[in-house]
């Protein structure tokens, strides 16, 4: 397994924007996809980004044009490029796998907050 660990999150103004970075304990080369998700207060984990190793993205209709997911398979590590961040950008933000059936352990997160 996986150890992942989530970081860059903070507080943001409407408008602005962030860039998260998951860092593995090892080659996540095979992990195809890795998956940006996010978890709001009262509301279930959702896929926000998937990218296969060749580099092929996919995005959740609310923030695909304003989120770009990449990955450095040399650095094990994955980012998430947030940009135009609205209030309901507000979350925990995880990654994994981007198959629920293949999940390492859950990483700590990191709390993004959006608000003036």
């Amino acid at each position: 397994q996986v150890q992942l660990v989530e970081s860059g999150g903070g507080l943001v103004q409407p408008g602005g924007s962030l860039r998260l970075s998951c860092a593995a304990s090892r080659s996540i080369f095979r992990i195809n996809p890795m998956g940006w998700y996010r978890q709001a207060p009262g509301k279930q984990r959702e896929l926000v980004a998937t990218i296969t190793s060749g580099g092929s993205t996919n995005y959740a209709a609310s923030v695909k044009g304003r989120f770009t997911i990449s990955r450095d398979n040399a650095k094990n590590t994955v980012y998430l490029q947030m940009s135009s961040l609205k209030p309901e950008d507000t979350a925990v933000y995880y990654c994994n796998n981007g198959v629920e059936t293949m999940w390492n352990p859950w990483g700590q997160g990191t709390q993004v907050t959006v608000s003036s």
